[in-house]
């Protein structure tokens, strides 16, 4: 009996040992998996991030184009070109224009905006009481969006309280002290 009883504790060791490496080796399976799960997305999200890095880059350098083909535009005088140049010339800015909008870029509304840092990027303040301080009250250069991220921040000028009363400022010591 006791050959028999050593000869079952064997075979219970032997097969508490499989049971135990086979737990082993699923949970090394499973890790794989994981790992295999997150490096597909991983590099799928990095593939996607080239890609907007690249369309980011050709969408800003097509904004340049529009830039400049407005300002030449801008500067032609009625008298300079046939009025079929100018129409054609209008139709290629158009069309640029249209290629951009179905790509999802749209122009960033400034002018009479409140300023908004994330859109827009102030080059100047201009002293006014005709507008409300803070609001944009000129656009230098066309900011963009690509969807719902801005490509390219709006240029603008920020209306700017003038002094309360210029006469207050210059007393108690004039202009000296005062460095602008």
């Amino acid at each position: 009996e006791d050959d028999a009883s050593a000869g079952e504790n064997g075979l219970q060791e032997q097969l508490d040992e499989a049971l135990k490496e086979k737990g082993q080796f699923r949970a090394m399976a499973q890790r794989a998996q994981a790992d295999l799960v997150n490096y597909k997305k991983r590099t799928t999200e990095e593939i996607q991030e080239s890609r907007r890095s690249a369309t980011t880059g050709i969408l800003l350098r097509s904004l340049s184009v529009v830039d400049d083909m407005e300002r030449a535009l801008a500067l032609i005088p009625e008298e300079a070109v046939s009025p079929g140049w100018r129409e054609g010339l209008d139709l290629v800015l158009r069309n640029l224009t249209a290629l951009l909008e179905s790509e999802g870029v749209k122009r960033i509304d400034a002018l009479g905006q409140d300023f908004d840092p994330r859109e827009f990027e102030a080059v100047l303040h201009q002293e006014t009481a005709e507008v409300e301080e803070g609001k944009v009250v000129s656009v230098v250069r066309e900011g963009y969006k690509h969807r719902d991220r801005v490509l390219r921040a709006a240029q603008v000028v920020v209306a700017k309280s003038p002094p309360a009363d210029p006469e207050a400022t210059s007393e108690g010591g004039g202009n000296g002290g005062s460095t602008g």
